[in-house]
């Protein structure tokens, strides 16, 4: 199955289970130096604070040190647009893995300097996302 491209992300349907699916996506996210900062349950939270039944569904709250670092140093509010978020979530024949298109998003700043860390996160971006899909 191709990659899926959105305006603002780019994804792959993989035939994984979701647990298998998120596991892959965290080490492939650290074999592209990234560690994940945050990870938030969708599913329980949906259940917790509205006792509403939602598919399985995490968002990972990723970053990569010295990428933020740079990009901190050439706009310091760029803050308010980080960590990188990724999702996995549960679908019929296995998961969906997505993440966030950071040259679009860094776009928005209108900084220059932000382009090439924006293009370097992208394609570290697409590696994880490629690595979970097994090519």
């Amino acid at each position: 199955m191709p990659m899926q491209i959105k305006s603002y992300g780019f994804g792959q349907q993989v035939n994984l289970p979701y647990e298998e699916a998120v596991e892959r996506t965290k080490s492939a996210l650290k074999d592209e130096g990234f560690g994940v900062l945050c990870e938030i349950d969708v599913k329980k939270t949906m259940k917790e604070k509205l006792g509403a039944d939602f598919r399985p569904y995490v968002i990972l709250g990723a970053c990569n040190p010295p990428l933020a670092h740079q990009a901190l140093e050439a706009e310091l509010d760029l803050g308010l647009l980080l960590p990188c978020n990724l999702v996995v979530y549960e679908m019929d024949g296995g998961s969906m893995v997505e993440a966030m298109d950071p040259v679009p998003v860094l776009g928005l700043v209108g900084n220059p300097k932000l382009e090439p860390i924006a293009r370097d996160v992208q394609a570290r971006l697409r590696r994880v996302v490629q690595k979970v899909a097994g090519k």
